[in-house]
């Protein structure tokens, strides 16, 4: 008989950023590390033969909270990953259910015919996980082997040994990230489920499902929802760029210090001629705008850095988990760029957007100057790929 812990990533871009994420490669999130080293504390007794992960950085890094300690090298492959969505791949959900809401819907349900271009389908995705168990179980008769992987595959996996295919999955649960799912493999291949989905070693303050109701209810929160992304046209739109610009100004600084309007718009325009589909965007909640986002693509491009002018949410969408997508959104553009860096700028006495921009990785790298001569701490957020082994041990 042998024992197979099944083990999803550590929190990642996608479950922050409420993007697509199946065969794109993401990063971990400080939170994510949090969670892997509760996960090395969960195995540092328990006895592991093998290691096993998806060729992805998000299991592979996952799979330090095994490795290190019990001194065992990493086994790659590619049929542990998750469910390849193809066009769909790094899209924003509130894109999708704008766009595509029946494709969606199909998703939801892990219904039969779903199918996107350059994608799988579920039934795909349980084949090639069961087959890819079995063989990882036939490979290590009488022995204990961790596999990392993904949720949606999980889950697949997880319906099949029960003998559901897709359609059939709605009743299942949802597995937390770093939550281990256990089975047994007989000599025959034959799977048999101990337990699956189980978090207990995250305190609620790192769960990422225990800050989200989505997989328990019908209830829905801000801090559910997904927004989607459209180019802000500044020969129509010009007024709701100018307005955020000024409120923000006023917001930070008061009405002692004017508001250089011409000055920001004229910035803005710069960047708009750069790429009038990416440099400016309206973040929009459904139909409603909820905020705005700038990139300046030129500037620190030769230092591998993204600059950030401005990100914005409108009063009534503040303080309700939604503004991290707008990182998302700007990370996602720039490392399509080859960028490994985010650089923006925040005055120093804003003190909400500063513990917001250190909760989601940003440090002060210097300072700079801004309109009217105001202070302006640099900040740096690094989006490239190096692993953090020693985060995680």
């Amino acid at each position: 008989m042998t024992r197979i812990f099944l083990i999803r990533h550590a929190e990642a871009e996608g479950n922050l950023y409420r993007r697509v994420h199946g065969w794109y490669d993401s990063l971990i999130t400080d939170n994510g590390y949090r969670q892997i080293a509760a996960l090395a504390g969960r195995f540092a007794d328990v006895h592991v033969d093998a290691v096993y992960s998806s060729d992805l950085f998000r299991t592979m890094t996952t799979a330090g909270a095994i490795l290190g300690p019990h001194g065992l090298e990493l086994r790659t492959r590619p049929d542990l990953r998750e469910i390849g969505v193809g066009v769909w791949e790094d899209v924003p959900w509130g894109e999708l259910g704008q766009r595509e809401p029946l494709r969606l819907e199909q998703f939801n349900h892990a219904h039969p015919d779903f199918c996107v271009e350059g994608g799988e389908t579920f039934a795909q995705v349980q084949a090639r996980m069961l087959a890819a168990v079995q063989d990882v179980a036939r490979a290590h008769p009488g022995q204990t082997v961790a596999l990392f992987s993904h949720g949606t595959a999980i889950r697949c996996l997880q319906a099949a040994v029960r003998g559901l295919g897709p359609g059939e999955m709605d009743a299942l649960g949802h597995s937390d990230n770093t939550a281990v799912t256990c089975l047994e493999a007989g000599e025959d291949g034959t799977l048999r489920l101990v337990f699956e989905n189980d978090n207990t070693h995250l305190p609620e303050e790192i769960s990422t499902l225990a800050r989200q109701k989505w997989w328990k209810s019908k209830e829905s929160s801000l801090a559910d929802a997904n927004l989607w992304f459209r180019p802000l046209d500044l020969e129509r739109e010009e007024e709701i760029y100018r307005s955020a610009r000024a409120e923000a100004w006023r917001d930070i600084h008061g009405p002692d210090i004017p508001f250089e309007g011409a000055g920001f718009l004229a910035d803005a325009r710069r960047c708009w001629d750069q790429d009038r589909e990416k440099a400016l965007m309206a973040a929009m909640l459904g139909g409603e705008l909820a905020g705005l986002l700038q990139l300046d693509l030129e500037r620190w491009a030769e230092e591998g850095a993204g600059y950030v002018p401005f990100v914005y949410m409108a009063p009534a969408y503040r303080k309700r988990g939604l503004g991290v997508q707008l990182i998302g959104q700007a990370v996602s553009t720039y490392r399509a760029l080859g960028r490994d860096r985010l650089r923006l700028r925040c005055a120093p006495e804003n003190g909400v957007a500063q513990r917001f921009y250190k909760k989601y990785g940003f440090t002060r790298i210097g300072a700079v100057t801004g309109y009217g001569g105001v202070p302006l701490d640099l900040l740096e957020k690094y989006i490239g790929f190096e692993p953090r082994y020693s985060e995680v041990l």
